[in-house]
């Protein structure tokens, strides 16, 4: 079976994962040019297609990462699955893009050798860049290979998010701000880059164990921030 990933919280991210039983195999495109998604992302997806030789009427369900997300690049993403799943007749399930790289950390060593790379309990803290030196956060717990939300997402400046000196801290506001956040944990460093942008592997694995479990899956985008456009109150009075 083929899926679609599609990502454009930060970097421009998109695979093609193959599920063969429980195994899943994916040829990932990446794009680190956050603010030309509109223009990456579909020639991406046709050279993940094409990599592994698959008609996009192959394709049996798209996950793309709802944010959260600057406007722009997340409509992008959203626009282009439910585009694309329309068209093929396919379902599009929304993933929290933060979800994805909480999961990739929590995941580490189980699928490989059943030993994981962090043990249960270990607190995790995914910060992305939201601009406007903030960062878009959310608190999860490993348990169990999975990672668990325990806070929702937000968005706030680095030195206003809740921590803990337990915490390992993932993703690529860790970096922007290491005064804030610190280093990333050593267990982690050979898999840095898989920790640093939502991966959209990840988006279809958790998209399908929660297909699975029958739970919703909308797609409807996490910005946590009013726009910075808004209409107009009303015409002024002109006075003659």
């Amino acid at each position: 079976m083929r899926y679609l990933g599609i990502d454009t919280s930060g970097a421009v991210t998109a695979c093609l994962a193959t599920l063969d039983g429980d195994a899943l195999t994916a040829h990932v495109e990446r794009s680190d040019e956050p603010r030309r998604h509109a223009e990456h992302l579909a020639p991406m997806i046709e050279r993940a297609l094409a990599a592994q030789g698959v008609d996009r009427t192959e394709v049996r369900g798209i996950a793309v990462g709802t944010g959260p997300a600057p406007f722009t690049g997340l409509r992008a993403g959203l626009v282009t699955a439910r585009v694309l799943g329309l068209a093929l007749g396919v379902p599009v399930w929304g993933v929290p893009s933060l979800d994805a790289l909480a999961a990739a950390a929590a995941g580490l060593g189980h699928a490989a050798s059943g030993s994981p790379v962090l043990p249960d309990g270990t607190p995790l803290l995914v910060v992305t860049d939201a601009r406007r030196r903030e960062v878009y956060w959310a608190r999860y717990e490993t348990r169990g290979g999975v990672a668990v939300p325990t806070a929702a997402p937000g968005v706030a400046a680095p030195a206003d998010v809740p921590r803990t000196t337990a915490d390992v801290v993932l993703g690529a506001g860790r970096d922007l701000f290491p005064d804030a956040f610190g280093l990333l944990d050593g267990r982690l460093t050979e898999h840095e880059a898989l920790l640093r942008h939502p991966d959209p592997t990840w988006l279809v694995r958790l998209a399908l164990r929660r297909a699975a479990a029958g739970a919703p899956q909308p797609t409807d985008p996490l910005y946590l921030r009013r726009p910075d456009a808004v209409p107009s109150a009303g015409a002024k009075r002109v006075l003659a």
